[in-house]
């Protein structure tokens, strides 16, 4: 004996036997989003210092790591390298950029 269903039935049937869409932001948009947000950040003031970044465990990319031993002030390397990086240019406008150096977060990106 077949059973009618209501609108509200059938469509929660459908969603049960139905796999979940994987929406997964594009790489480009989540460099734009970073840049975004780490700009963001810099206007309030200074960001972690790349010395205290490095203490504190995390990965630096080779420009950043270039900045931290370079005998200039703090104030240079609590700027915000990775704005005047070309990572940052081409990850924002390619989903798969030519960038590979490790601890670059715009790598990270292309490969999440």
């Amino acid at each position: 004996m077949s059973r009618n269903l209501s609108d509200d039935e059938f469509f929660e049937q459908m969603a049960l036997k139905s796999e979940p869409a994987e929406n997964i932001a594009p790489p480009r948009l989540k460099a734009k989003i970073y840049s975004a947000l780490t700009h963001k950040q810099a206007e309030n003031g200074f960001l972690l210092s790349l010395s205290e970044t490095r203490i504190a465990g995390h990965t630096l990319c080779v420009f950043e790591e270039l900045v931290r031993i370079a005998p200039v002030g703090e104030a240079a390397k609590c700027a915000n390298i990775c704005h005047v990086c070309h990572a940052r240019i081409l990850a924002e406008h390619l989903d798969h950029p030519p960038i590979y150096w490790p601890g670059c977060p715009y790598v990270q990106f292309k490969k999440a």
